[in-house]
């Protein structure tokens, strides 16, 4: 099945956090709390689509939009097709 990718994805976000990075912690220093509270539910829980960010950060779906939006501008997490459901975008933190 195609459960392989995301789970890799998910795995290589763990073993090497971008949070841990000086530059990309600086970036978001400069977003909105909902941004960083967006960034710290996916360095655990990467790849997620926004409804399960709206979910796991218990933040309206708005909310997560535009989190991910100024996420997106800053280049600080990146997206892709999810391998589940091609309809959806899947969002991860890009080193």
């Amino acid at each position: 099945m195609s459960t392989t990718p995301d789970e890799s994805a998910a795995t290589e976000n763990s073993e090497e956090s971008p949070l841990a990075d000086p530059e990309f912690r600086e970036r978001l220093r400069e977003l909105p709390p909902s941004a960083k509270l967006v960034a710290k539910v996916l360095e655990t829980d990467a790849p997620l689509s926004q409804g399960q960010l709206a979910e796991e950060s218990l933040l309206p779906d708005r909310t997560v939009r535009y989190a991910l939006n100024r996420l997106e501008e800053s280049e600080l997490v990146g997206s892709r097709y999810s391998f589940h459901d091609a309809r959806k975008q899947v969002y991860y933190l890009s080193n």
